[in-house]
Order: structure tokens, then C-alpha cells, then sequence
């Protein structure tokens, strides 16, 4: 940026607790995950493969599992069944993986700022008792420049929009060098231009290689605007080009009598209720 003394590549800090990457393995390999809660199974033998790079948005109705598969790959979760790779290993232990949660899941009463928010990504690499060098704190400015919240680095985070927020938390995972984000319905509660706004934020993520998993209820921005999605109830119903995936029979199999289907000249015409949208459930 033309006058600014911010660095554009993150600080070369080595703590030796980065998790090594297999070489040619996929940044992410989910093989016949089944997650269970008691008698109730949230995942039912899902797998797929993302390459570095790869921008997938995952589909579902409310309760499909969507919150529930980003939490097992972060290793927030443990698997009843099956595994996760996050290049070539098991995630634990990698700090490459950014896990943004939904707005419901946070406390926006705690007296932190935007920069505190976004400084909290350096922890995995600094440690907990080791105070951020000055790269850090220029790396930190930078992913705030990044996400054009530089203005706002010592705004307290309740004072917010909630397309701000959800800004603030992809900085905090740039700040990380997250190269994997699983971003938990990222677009509820911002307005039109706060969500061209974060799409625009992809396409630079897109050009880092970051992959990128992004829940959502919005069929009509998944398939505009993603070369991939993945239609998700419990089991894994379609994966692939929105094209391809997004069929009455596969649409039909994942909502129920949730959408309605309407053939027109053009197409078909995807009608759905509310209950298909906004929830912030914890298995959404």
C-alpha cells in the first residue's frame, strides 16, 4: 500500500510448534467421519478431499451437521468414527487451521478491541507467556489493512457491525497464517455490502492459496459465486461444481419438503422457507 510501512508477508518467527505437512498430501482429507452425540449421529460417514486453494460452500438445512463437521476437522470435536487429515496428519496439533465461529458463540460484552482480537492469531506461534515483537505488530496492521478495518484497530469489539466483526475474525486468521478457514456461517446478520465486502476478501484469500470452507443457507450465492459446493444432511449428498450438485433430486434428498422446485424456461426456480435460513444452531 502506497505510504504505509506495514509489511505484506507475515513475520518469519520459527517456534518449532508448527505441525509439518506431508509433501503432495492434501491440505484437508475427510475419510468416513461419523460424529456421534449419544444416540444421535450429527455426521454420518462423510468424506471428501480439498486441495490448497480450494473454496468450497457447504449447504444443509439447519441441524445437517455443518457447525458440527467444521468443529471435528478443527479438532474441537473428537471423531466417533473415521479420521481427519490436515496435510497428511491428524489436526491436532496444526496451527494452520482458522475455525470462525457463528456470532451467537461469542461474547461481545468482553472488553477487548479489534487489534487485541486480531493480535490473539499470533498465539500460536508466539506461545502464551511470549509478548509479539514488533513484526507482529506490524503483521497485525496489515491483516486489519487487508480487511479495511485498519481504522477501527482500537474500536471496542461491541461497537462493531456485524459484517465488521466477521472481518475482524478473518484478520484474526490471517494474523494466524491460517493456510486452512472453516468459516461458520459467516454472512448472517450483515447487510448487502458488508457480504460483497467479505466476498471480496475471498478472492484475495483465493489468490494467498488459502483454502477456504464456507457454511451457508444462500443456494443462489454458493452457486455464483463458488466453483464448488458441498450439499450436506448428516451424510454427504453432493460434492462438486454447483452445477452438478445442485439437482432436484440431490436438493430434494437434502431439504425435504423445505423447497419447492419450480420448472421455468430459464431453469429451475429454488423457492425456500425460512426455516432454511439464519439459524445459528450448534449442529446447523
Amino acid at each position: 500500500m502506497s505510504g504505509s510501512t506495514a509489511q505484506t508477508s507475515p513475520p518469519s518467527i520459527k517456534t518449532g510448534r508448527e505441525m509439518p505437512h506431508a509433501v503432495n498430501a492434501p491440505i484437508l482429507t475427510v475419510d468416513q467421519l461419523t460424529i456421534r452425540y449419544g444416540d444421535s449421529t450429527a455426521i454420518d460417514t462423510v468424506s471428501f478431499t480439498l486441495q490448497k486453494g480450494d473454496q468450497v460452500a457447504v449447504i444443509g438445512p439447519n441441524g445437517a451437521g455443518k457447525s458440527t463437521l467444521f468443529k471435528a476437522i478443527a479438532a474441537v470435536i473428537p471423531a466417533s468414527e473415521g479420521l481427519v487429515r490436515i496435510g497428511g496428519s491428524q489436526p491436532s496439533g496444526h496451527i494452520c487451521i482458522a475455525y470462525l465461529p457463528q456470532r451467537s458463540q461469542i461474547d461481545w460484552s468482553f472488553p477487548v478491541t479489534v487489534k487485541d482480537v486480531v493480535m490473539m492469531g499470533r498465539v500460536g506461534r508466539l506461545g502464551w507467556f511470549r509478548r509479539p515483537h514488533e513484526a507482529d505488530r506490524e503483521w497485525v496492521q496489515e491483516c486489519l489493512r487487508l480487511v479495511r478495518l485498519e481504522a477501527l484497530a482500537d474500536r471496542p469489539i461491541r461497537a462493531l457491525s456485524g459484517g465488521e466483526q466477521q472481518r475482524m475474525f478473518i484478520a484474526r486468521a490471517l494474523a494466524q497464517e491460517a493456510e486452512l478457514m472453516l468459516m461458520d456461517e459467516v454472512m448472517t446478520a450483515c447487510d448487502a455490502p458488508s457480504q460483497t465486502e467479505i466476498y471480496g476478501i475471498l478472492e484475495q484469500l483465493k489468490e494467498r492459496q488459502v483454502t477456504v470452507l464456507v457454511s451457508t443457507h444462500d443456494l443462489d450465492d454458493a452457486a455464483a459465486r463458488f466453483d464448488q459446493v458441498m450439499l450436506l444432511n448428516r451424510s454427504l449428498i453432493g460434492f462438486g461444481r454447483p452445477a452438478d450438485v445442485f439437482q432436484p433430486e440431490q436438493l430434494k434428498q437434502a431439504y425435504g419438503g423445505h423447497l419447492r422446485l419450480i420448472e421455468t424456461q430459464s431453469g429451475t426456480l429454488i423457492l425456500s422457507d425460512s426455516c432454511c435460513g439464519g439459524g445459528t444452531a450448534d449442529n446447523a
